[in-house]
């Protein structure tokens, strides 16, 4: 793939623009508990919350589930779901980096797993959204990422071509997905690391 035909910018969100830190959202909720890692694991890798993350149930639902398979209270729901929203921070000079690279005339997408109830607060609570020129969201699709389905939505969706394509993601397994489908891809550590990794691509900005 010709790095130089690279016109089309794909963002993740979680880790990429916004911190995403559930080890910290389980400390909040629940104060001192004695392994924050396993409630953590309890909670974000359940069923519950693929079913969130996939639109198949409202946050409304999950909190019910959660209360009825995890044994939480109606308060300790109602505060991990704030803190889901609240510890979502935007991450250092991530924006910026959008902004530069959409500035240069470089498509930028979204490419997200996420709940509908998240995306709108984010929405309302930060302004970049708007400088994406589209966004696919896991929710609204009824899958995750790696799936291939993911990718190819945007890709069809917006009329792009993979090889004109980067995505960016903080997991690995997310790039490789990418890749699997002939995106290009960069694991995303940091807003300057990955302008660096952007720019030996080819990209001018």
């Amino acid at each position: 793939m010709g790095s130089e035909h690279i016109t089309n910018v794909v963002f993740d969100i979680g880790n990429v623009i916004v911190r995403w830190a559930p080890i910290e959202i389980v400390r909040l909720t629940f104060g001192a508990i004695e392994s924050p890692e396993q409630a953590a694991t309890y909670i974000f890798q359940s069923e519950t919350w693929r079913d969130l993350n996939k639109g198949f149930i409202s946050e409304s639902e999950a909190k019910v589930q959660y209360q009825h398979s995890l044994g939480l209270s109606e308060l300790e729901c109602e505060r991990l779901f704030y803190y889901v929203k609240q510890t979502q921070l935007l991450i250092f000079g991530s924006v910026e980096l959008l902004k530069r690279v959409k500035s240069a005339g470089y498509n930028v997408y979204a490419l997200t797993d996420n709940v509908h109830e998240i995306v709108a607060h984010l929405k309302a609570k930060y302004t970049f959204w708007p400088l994406f020129d589209g966004a696919t969201v896991s929710a609204e699709l009824g899958v995750l990422k790696p799936q291939a389905e993911m990718y190819l939505s945007l890709l069809t969706k917006y009329k792009l071509s993979a090889s004109e394509t980067v995505f960016i993601d903080d997991m690995p397994h997310n790039v490789a997905g990418a890749k699997a489908v002939g995106m290009a891809g960069i694991r995303f550590e940091n807003a300057a690391q990955c302008e660096d990794e952007l720019k030996a691509l080819g990209l001018s900005f």
